[in-house]
């Protein structure tokens, strides 16, 4: 349980760093050195890269699983 509580505050902080990086694009129009928007990128990127470590750790090691019900026939 405790994986996928990580996993979704993972997934809230790319979704917050999203809205901030184009809050800081739409703001910082006439600003010509703001990396306020490269910050927030490479925020997003580096939560993805975790979640993605944590969905494929919780796959390998059986915590999470695929089952999905309209799959159910192809078992």
């Amino acid at each position: 349980m405790w994986l996928k509580i990580i996993i979704l505050v993972l997934f809230i902080g790319v979704v917050l760093s999203l809205s901030a990086g184009l809050n800081f694009l739409l703001r910082d129009v006439g600003v010509p050195d703001s990396k306020r928007t490269l910050y927030a990128l490479g925020v997003r990127i580096a939560l993805a890269v975790l979640m993605m470590i944590c969905v494929g750790y919780g796959f390998y090691s059986g915590i999470l699983n695929d089952s999905a019900p309209w799959d159910q026939h192809l078992r």
